[in-house]
This record gives structure tokens, sequence and C-alpha cells, in this order.
């Protein structure tokens, strides 16, 4: 059995963000970027399943981004992924979630690989989109938000285990199939110092667009979205306090919510 696992790197949750002054993006400049905690889970189960059987082949690791993101390809070869692929290109910058999606699976799908994990969704765009798209591309089976997961005996299906409101559901697929990670599955361990140098000595592909047969044809026939413009969330208006006496003061709030607020 072959796993891979695809990730991506995005900026620290604790990171102040700041719009450039075009507008086309954020200040990226001495911004901490981070291994997307969603995937963390993914890279964490596919280690722990190559640990608890013996017919997984390997675990590789897949990213899309810029030469930093280097850094996230090192800290999951540090948990025990065995290689990685970066996908590095200035052609990829532009991509938005569907077109990364065609472009990860014209690479893979001839790989041999029979479990993919992703994580649920990502922090920095939170649309969640890359997972599902990337299955409809490979056309495989997808389970999505999945907080449990059992590959059967044999290796040809597995069983996945998710909340739903007021349950949990449990769904059975063929292999191969695509997996996406919710918090809960597992926890990332902590990438050790001598772990974090032997990751320097495992192999990484590095990709660019023109060892991608078709890069032009496989993105046309997606098509895509591109973002114009970033702004930061409007300023709250300030609070109003109501004084006087309570009954006046009571009717002053309910025309506010209700003329102003629109909340009743």
């Amino acid at each position: 059995m072959k796993i891979l696992v695809v990730v991506k790197q995005v900026p620290d949750s604790t990171t102040n963000i700041k719009i450039r002054p075009d507008g086309e993006d954020i200040e990226r400049d001495g911004v901490k970027m981070v291994l997307d905690p969603f995937d963390e889970f993914a890279i964490e189960q596919a280690v722990q399943l190559k640990e608890k059987r013996s017919d997984v082949e390997s675990v590789t690791v897949l990213i899309v981004g810029p030469q930093k993101a280097a850094e996230a390809l090192r800290t999951t070869l540090a948990v025990g992924a065995d290689d990685a692929i970066h996908l590095l290109d200035e052609a990829f910058d532009t991509l938005d979630e569907l077109q990364t999606a065609a472009l990860i699976a014209a690479v893979v799908r001839d790989g041999g690989y029979d479990l993919v994990l992703r994580g649920k969704q990502e922090i920095d765009l939170d649309s969640g989109q890359l997972g599902p798209a990337l299955a409809e591309a490979l056309d495989w089976p997808h389970v999505g938000a999945v907080t449990r997961l059992e590959v059967a005996a044999d290796g040809k299906s597995l069983a996945a285990s998710r909340r739903i409101e007021g349950a949990e559901e449990r769904v059975e697929v063929a292999l191969p199939a695509l997996i996406t990670c919710e918090k809960g599955l597992c926890e990332m361990r902590y990438p050790s110092l001598p772990n974090l140098m032997k990751a320097k000595k495992k192999p990484v592909k590095t990709l660019a667009a023109a060892d991608v047969p078709g890069f032009a044809e496989v993105i046309g026939r997606v098509g895509g979205a591109r973002m114009h413009r970033f702004a930061p969330p409007p300023e709250r208006p300030p609070g109003k306090i109501l004084e006087g006496e309570t009954a006046e003061t009571v009717k002053e709030l309910v025309r506010l919510l209700r003329e102003e607020a629109k909340a009743i």
C-alpha cells in the first residue's frame, strides 16, 4: 500500500496579518508560516498506519507552494514520511483550489497510490475544496471530516467515521480512496532534533510546470477563479450606552434592535 499526504503551508494563526498596499495579497515578509493544523492530522495518521501495518510500502508527502514551503515538507519528513514531492513554479502561484486539484491529480494519477490523506480544510482560505476536488479529479471515493479510520486487513477497503448532527456516521469504501481529516483523528507527534536532521537526507522531488504533461491543457479544462482584492474586516461601530429610567431605556433598546440592528 502506498499512501500520499497532500499538505499546505499557511500563516501561523497567531501571526498579525496585514494587507499589501495594492490589496492583491497579504504582506508575507516576516510572516511565520507553518504546516496547516488539519494536515498535521493527515500526516500523523499516515505514519501510524505505516507503523502498524507491514503492507504499507511508503508514505509520500506532496505540497504546492514557493521555495519556503519546503520547510513544511521537512517537518512531515521528520515525523515519519519517507519522501516528498514539491510542486514549485510561479505558474502554480495563481491557481485556485480546483485548478490545484487538477494539477495534483495529473502528477499523482499514475503513482500507484492506494490512499490519499488531506486535512479537512486550510486555516487561511478556509474553503475545504481541495480534498473533494482532488477525489473528483482522480475519480476516487471520498470521505470528509474523518475522526476515525480503519483500513481492512486485506488492504482493499477502509471504514471511516465522522461526526454528524446528533450522531456519528460510519462509511465504508473500497480503495483507492481519499480521506480528509478532522480534529480528533489523532495528534501529530513532535519532530525530534535528530529526526529533523535525518529529514534533510530524505528524497524530495521538485517538479515545475514543464514537468507536468499537458499542464496548460489540464488547467484550462478546469477554468478557475482569481482573488482580485483583499481587505481587512470593517471596524466595528462604537457601542451605545443607554441612560435614564429603566422603562424608557428598554423602549429605546427595543427600537434600536428593531430599526438599526434589524435583530428583531
